[in-house]
């Protein structure tokens, strides 16, 4: 360390505590000196002084001793109330009562003076032990840095200390994590606190020196990128907080937020908490990916001495799972296939931030890092697959945060949502709030997934949740704000005009049923009617309320209360009444008249008495995919098949569909009247199912392939679930996330004609298979179907009618639904 003289002549001369007192007073008020050449300056100075005290006694010095700095200050960075962690060393060779003295004469004056002071006296082998023995000694020795006396005594106890540091670094690293974990608990995020502790809390000064730990270690290193400029400004604003308190605080009180803010030079408060949550969020990411590593190195060496024993001598190769187009799981995390091209699929990144919320395994640095570099953005609007991967990734629950905070490090997100950049690290004046302004509304959205079993286009609750506050980076209301933005959001990201305006709508008044059920005369017909004018459908009041629920519980417990959920549930079944005043007509939706091309399969499957295929490919809006090879590959197809009418057409489609891998979008089972003309047709009808399917990875199967298996699929001699177990074996399916329970219901007054049983489920290979048998046991004909995946929810809806071609009696239809869920209950207990 490099001494800075900031004393006067007069100053100088006086060595003892009055002398240092004045010089360090001075440096600390020098308004041209600040952040790491102050803390550099300090630790100089009092350096200056204790090897000043170290030297009075230079007649009566003890022979092999030395004075070491350790912990921060061995760091050589001292704040305005920082403690001196000091350690006396010597060799055990000298006298007890001359080391006993020279402590004495460096501690006391250090009392006199007011500072805080932590001490030993020890040998090296003493101190070796004790940090053997305590894991907060060892961390503070890494740093020790020499400042008077025997210099071969420190540098022999640091070579020493970092020997046994790397060598039980297996031991110490699982305590060192476990010591960050439980911190972060007792102290929460640094990077959303309204009162934060710079040091303690997740994301602090602490876990930015365990990070340097690690690094000592030689098993890991941190990402370096930005982490080191985030440990300065931390470090600066607990200066400007000492300075400001006059107190060894490291907690960022309301009070004192102002006046560090102008001490820093920002602008108002919010600037100052702005700046502190994006570097605690730097220091967040990169412990986040340093402990994975540091498990994964753990992991192999434990495993390769017995791996490498049974493949006599050979090292293993990590098996590399497919997850979805161009993305893979691979030692735990997820990362891009080696055949990815980022360049040329700009829907990558959502695709690969989808699948690894929906396993719950996190995105590898590496990944994330080349998909920010590379690839390009999307078109205006969105293809549909984005969209969709976008509901995937918000629908996946609680390990959305993680994925969503990796994608957000390395700036995907502001690139994908441009309007999340003013609510990004803005923090929520408000005791109520938990969470900043971005987080909430990320955690609206994992609340949002909990309730997606009790809307009909928990697509749209799910974009609403994390839309819900986006106009707070804006003046005036909120909710006006963000109507606007969100609506802009919505249509860009490829909804369609109806859809952007439920989207708009539930932003607008995502206060409305909390505000009004508390504050107003439920009774008085005029406060219905003014919610129900205001909502407009049952459909936009059911994604509202659940909107309302998953705003309040991810808002902190202080929002949300049964009593407040049970005003809210009467307002909702008031206005629901008001809006279903008129009779429902049949919502049978036997569909429109076929096509030429349906007419034509109709026909042909008729008369060859077996099922007839026709794929089409599609790009975006039904246009046929273009010939550039920057173009992003079609997103699926469309899947048109012909069966004369028959048993079990449903699920042995469906099951040929998942066992080649393909998974439904959407899909319309109905019956299509045959043709006068058709010579024997005799007023007869042919099932026409409409898909539109896309392949899971990998290319799409020949439609020969595809008609070859549906035809021994419908003539019983394929072995459906034997190829469905065969295939799920050979790519076990990771599923992370705990997805809401699978509902169905039967829908009260859905048709005149048929029962129609809703099923709302999350998606999984096999689930409409499933589905389909499930129906077939119960002994209900399927007469239409409407199947429709919604990111990773399915919403589906099943007109079934019994033996005599009419609607299900009430109980018969409730057992039929019993029966449904069921079998998709052990469906999910087997994924």
């Amino acid at each position: 360390m490099t001494s800075v003289d900031v004393r006067t002549e007069t100053e100088a001369e006086d060595s003892g505590p009055s002398g240092y007192a004045a010089a360090r007073l001075r440096l600390l008020h020098e308004e041209s000196r600040s952040g790491p050449p102050r803390r550099s300056a300090l630790s100089g100075l009092t350096d200056d002084w204790l090897a000043g005290l170290f030297q009075a006694g230079s007649e009566n010095m003890p022979r092999g001793v030395a004075l070491v700095a350790v912990g921060g200050y061995g760091r050589g960075e001292l704040s305005p109330r920082s403690d001196l962690d000091l350690l006396l060393l010597h060799d055990g060779n000298a006298d007890a009562a001359d080391v006993a003295a020279l402590a004495d004469r460096l501690w006391y004056p250090v009392w006199d003076l007011g500072l805080a002071l932590d001490h030993s006296v020890r040998t090296p082998s003493q101190a070796r032990r004790t940090a053997g023995e305590d894991l907060k000694v060892h961390l503070g020795l890494l740093d020790a840095r020499h400042v008077a006396g025997d210099l071969g005594l420190t540098a022999g106890l640091r070579t020493a200390v970092l020997a046994d540091w790397r060598n039980q670094a297996p031991k110490r690293l699982p305590e060192l994590r476990e010591l960050c974990e439980e911190r972060a608990v007792r102290h929460g995020e640094l990077g959303h606190l309204l009162e934060p502790d710079l040091k303690e809390a997740r994301g602090g000064l602490r876990d930015a020196t365990a990070l340097r730990a690690v690094a000592a270690s030689w098993l890991a290193d941190a990402p370096r990128e930005g982490l080191a400029d985030a440990r300065r400004r931390l470090l600066d604003v607990r200066d400007a907080l000492h300075l400001a308190t006059g107190r060894a605080t490291d907690r960022l009180a309301l009070q004192e937020q102002d006046q560090v803010a102008a001490a820093l030079g920002l602008l108002d408060a919010d600037t100052l908490l702005r700046q502190v949550y994006e570097s605690a969020r730097v220091v967040s990411y990169a412990s986040d990916v340093t402990w994975r590593e540091v498990g994964r190195v753990l992991r192999a060496r434990s495993v390769r001495p017995r791996l490498r024993a049974m493949l006599g001598g050979r090292g293993a190769v990590a098996e590399r799972s497919p997850l979805a187009e161009g993305v893979v799981e691979h030692d735990g995390e997820v990362v891009l296939a080696r055949a990815a091209r980022p360049e040329r699929d700009p829907v990558l990144p959502l695709r690969a931030a989808a699948a690894a919320a929906q396993a719950g395994l996190p995105l590898s640095l590496h990944a994330v890092r080349r998909l920010a570099a590379s690839v390009k953005p999307l078109p205006t609007p969105w293809p549909a697959e984005a969209r969709e991967q976008l509901v995937t990734l918000l629908g996946a629950g609680r390990p959305t945060v993680e994925v969503w905070e990796a994608l957000e490090a390395e700036g995907l997100i502001t690139r994908l949502l441009p309007d999340w950049e003013r609510v990004r690290c803005r923090p929520q004046r408000n005791a109520v709030h938990t969470w900043t302004v971005d987080r909430h509304l990320v955690e609206t959205a994992v609340r949002a997934a909990e309730l997606t079993r009790r809307v009909g286009r928990p697509d749209l609750l799910l974009v609403a949740a994390l839309l819900h506050d986006i106009g707070k980076g804006w003046p005036g209301d909120h909710s006006v704000a963000g109507e606007i933005i969100a609506r802009d959001v919505a249509a860009r990201v490829g909804f369609d005009a109806g859809d952007v305006a439920v989207v708009a709508c539930l932003v607008r008044h995502h206060l409305l049923l909390v505000e009004t059920a508390t504050r107003r005369d439920l009774d008085d017909p005029a406060t219905v009617q003014g919610v129900a004018d205001a909502v407009g459908s049952v459909g936009t009041l059911e994604l509202l309320h659940a909107l309302t629920e998953a705003d309040a519980l991810a808002t902190g417990p202080a929002a949300w209360s049964a009593w407040r959920g049970a005003l809210v549930a009467d307002l909702v079944k008031r206005v629901a009444a008001v809006l279903s005043g008129g009779e429902p007509g049949d919502a049978s939706a036997e569909g429109a008249a076929p096509t030429a091309e349906q007419e034509r399969l109709a026909i042909e499957a008729f008369r060859t008495g077996g099922p007839v295929l026709a794929l089409r490919t599609r790009a975006e809006g039904g246009a046929e995919p273009a010939e550039s090879p920057e173009a992003p590959e079609p997103l699926g197809v469309e899947l048109l098949i012909a069966v004369p009418e028959q048993p079990g057409v449903l699920s042995a489609v469906a099951g040929v569909l998942a066992t080649h891998r393909l998974a439904v979008r959407t899909a319309e089972l109905r019956e299509v009247a045959l043709p006068s003309g058709v010579e024997g047709a005799g007023g007869g009808s042919v099932l026409l199912l409409d898909w539109r399917v896309a392949a899971e990875y990998g290319s799409l199967p020949q439609a020969a392939r595809l008609r070859a298996d549906l035809v021994r699929a419908l003539d019983g001699t394929l072995d459906i679930e034997g190829r469905l177990r065969e295939r799920d074996a050979a790519y076990p399916r990771r599923r992370g996330t705990v997805a809401p329970p699978p509902r169905v219901t039967v829908a009260s007054a859905g048709s005149r004609l048929a029962t129609v049983i809703e099923v709302r489920s999350q998606d999984a290979p096999g689930l409409l298979h499933r589905i389909g048998r499930a129906l077939e046991a119960a002994g209900v004909a399927v007469r239409s179907a409407h199947v429709s995946t919604l990111g990773a929810n399915a919403v589906d809806a099943f007109y079934v009618t019994g033996a005599d071609g009419g609607p299900l009696p009430g109980e018969r239809a409730a057992e039929v639904a019993r029966g449904v869920e069921g079998a998709l209950r052990e469906l999910a207990g087997k994924q």
